[in-house]
């Protein structure tokens, strides 16, 4: 008996069909995408706020 994996192409196509299709504001595609985008706004936000303390309380 001659096990064959599937291809890359097969294996992307077969997860698709057993995940169904994907909710309308319920599900964002890529999880780490989601952790990244996520740090990354609350890391420009933080510095904003860091940046207009610093100019509020320097000596003019």
């Amino acid at each position: 008996m001659k096990l064959r994996r599937l291809s890359l192409d097969e294996e992307i196509r077969a997860r698709q069909q057993a995940r169904g299709p994907l909710e309308e504001g319920k599900t964002f595609e890529h999880g780490p995408a989601k952790f990244v985008f996520i740090t990354l706004l609350v890391v420009v936000v933080v510095s904003h706020l860091i940046a207009l303390l610093m100019l509020a309380y320097t000596p003019s």
